[in-house]
């Protein structure tokens, strides 16, 4: 049986080839997923679908080459920690950027519950910023 630590660990490598229904399946039902507010995606979205709509639709559409890459993991029962850092450049202004993330995963029953996002939301904020 696969370990939380390992469930995470997958969720960034499909993430990263853009295998979108692979991170999808991974999500319970009814995941709450949390984009820190002040972001430009900040909100709580419940269900994939949800997710889907709000947050990866719109990564994939307004951005080239965004990547979320972790660097290291911490695990401890059903919780999983990822720090890493996002990249990308914003298509309306060609802008980049770069900030640093801390992602805060459950797990129940082999699924993601629930996840949390904590990053430097002006940092993001700043490639959608027209001159």
């Amino acid at each position: 049986m696969t370990n939380n630590l390992e469930l995470a660990q997958n969720v960034y490598k499909a993430f990263a080839k853009g295998d979108i229904p692979a991170v999808l399946a991974g999500f319970a039902e009814d995941i709450r997923w949390v984009e820190a507010e002040g972001g430009p995606y900040g909100g709580i979205f419940i269900g994939p679908e949800a997710v889907l709509d709000n947050v990866f639709m719109k990564l994939g559409g307004e951005w080239d080459g965004f990547a979320a890459i972790p660097s290291e993991f911490v695990s401890e029962g059903a919780t999983v920690i990822a720090l890493g850092e996002y990249s990308g450049t914003y298509k309306a202004t060609g802008k980049s950027f770069k900030a640093p993330f801390a992602h805060v995963w459950k797990f129940k029953d082999g699924k993601v519950t629930s996840f949390q996002q904590y990053t430097d939301t002006a940092v993001h904020q700043r490639p959608l910023q027209a001159e």
